[in-house]
């Protein structure tokens, strides 16, 4: 069962709307409507569709601007094609310079709309289906080479197992190993595993099933999705599993089945951290601001930037979101640095102490270079244990706060400029 193409309608008329709802859905595919740019940011946010339709006049945002917009966050990973019944020329070249796939005048012809539409999805899925997209994760080098590994995995119906801490992106992973318009299955409830394994295997057949957190499974839902490994070439299925945990060291325990590890196991991709690849940071929160809104990341000023880039985000991405969701839906315009180290404070994974991590070619270094590697460390590991709270700061490290100062900027680490409240 292949899943149905979504094409999403934006357009401030009804009768437009309409119109192509009626005709798109009597081609099959899933319509989604959208009257404004709101409404457009949220459906695509939502449901990720394989096509726009976008209307280029609209009351709170014109469509070119949306279009620069979704460019911009690393959401164009779609063929858009724009709409106007009097556009210039050169609004429509503009169009098409940032990423538009065509242009279509109003009124719309029935033969020139299908044909469009569907040389847009032909394109579109060739792009899919010829490179991962891991722009919610980040583009530094460690994502390139994870997107590098996920690229030599995608093309085969292989089980994939991926690794990491909790929050680093697992289903963003996952996704990236889906093929498009191919069933998706989340395994929601363990027990199916041995009430239906076959049942999950058929709604699953020729596209991916996502099981998250196998090291939360009982021992024989472990053993049923052993069984169900088994299976998977009979329907064309690839399972992708998520741990957060150690499944060698449970697996050493007794604690993990042992046959369903050494099945996972040979296939593992293991997704970095947050604070491994922290050149991530200022992309990923302006990602996430402008998720919420186009004016939300104005609201973030410099030195509360700082703080949210030199935080350790234990929780990775998922707790990166919260505070920015935290942030910018409260009701204070003017967001401090005092109130989002109220809610660092909060979410701070007090469990385990954060460990500095060094770079694989460290002990390489001549001794002034590795010193200054393992000081760079220190110091960011420190002021994000602290919040950039440079009094603190300064007393954990035994030094006086010019001399601090003066060694954050040797080593080009980035400090608030006005002192958090104590």
């Amino acid at each position: 069962m292949i899943a149905p193409t979504e094409i999403l309608v934006v357009d401030d008329e009804v009768g437009i709307r309409e119109l192509l709802h009626e005709i798109l859905e009597d081609e099959g595919f899933v319509v989604r409507l959208a009257e404004n740019a709101g409404t457009a940011r949220e459906l695509r946010r939502k449901h990720n569709p394989s096509l726009v339709l976008l209307d280029i006049w609209m009351p709170d945002a014109d469509g070119v601007t949306l279009l620069k917009e979704w460019k911009a966050a690393g959401l164009l990973t779609m063929p858009v094609v724009m709409l106007s019944g009097h556009a210039t020329i050169e609004t429509a070249v503009e169009a098409t310079r940032i990423g538009a796939f065509d242009f279509l005048e109003k009124p719309i012809g029935l033969q020139k709309l299908l044909s469009t539409v569907q040389r847009a999805l032909k394109v579109g899925q060739a792009k899919r289906a010829s490179a991962i997209n891991l722009a919610d994760l980040g583009e530094s080098q460690v994502i390139n080479e994870l997107r590098a590994r996920l690229e030599t995995l995608v093309n085969e119906r292989r089980t994939a197992l991926l690794t990491g801490e909790v929050g680093v992106g697992f289903i963003e992973c996952a996704r990236a190993l889906h093929e498009p318009n191919t069933p998706w299955l989340v395994l929601e409830s363990g027990q199916r595993l041995i009430s239906s394994p076959l049942e999950i295997l058929e709604s699953a057949r020729g596209g991916t099933l996502y099981c998250p957190e196998v090291a939360h499974l009982s021992r024989s839902e472990q053993r049923s999705l052993a069984f169900m490994l088994g299976k998977t070439g009979t329907y064309g299925v690839r399972i992708v599993c998520a741990s957060s945990e150690p499944l060698g060291q449970l697996s050493g325990e007794g604690r993990f089945d042992p046959t369903l590890f050494a099945l996972l196991s040979s296939c593992t991709v293991v997704i970095p951290p947050l604070r491994s690849r922290r050149s991530d940071l200022a992309g990923l929160i302006e990602r996430c601001a402008l998720a919420f809104s186009p004016d939300a990341p104005a609201r973030l000023s410099p030195e509360v930037r700082q703080l949210l880039e030199s935080a350790p985000w234990p929780g990775n991405l998922i707790q990166l979101q919260s505070v920015l969701s935290s942030l910018l839906l409260s009701n204070n315009d003017d967001i401090t640095v005092d109130h989002l180290q109220a809610i660092l404070g909060d979410l701070r994974d007090t469990s385990a102490p954060d460990r500095p991590a060094l770079p694989p070619e460290f002990f390489e270094l001549p001794l002034r270079e590795a010193r200054e590697a393992f000081e760079r460390i220190y110091f960011e590991n420190l002021l994000g244990r602290e919040s950039s709270n440079m009094s603190r700061v300064a007393d954990k490290a035994g030094l006086e706060r010019t001399h601090l100062y003066r060694k954050l900027k040797q080593l080009n680490i980035r400090f608030p400029r006005r002192v958090p409240a104590e």
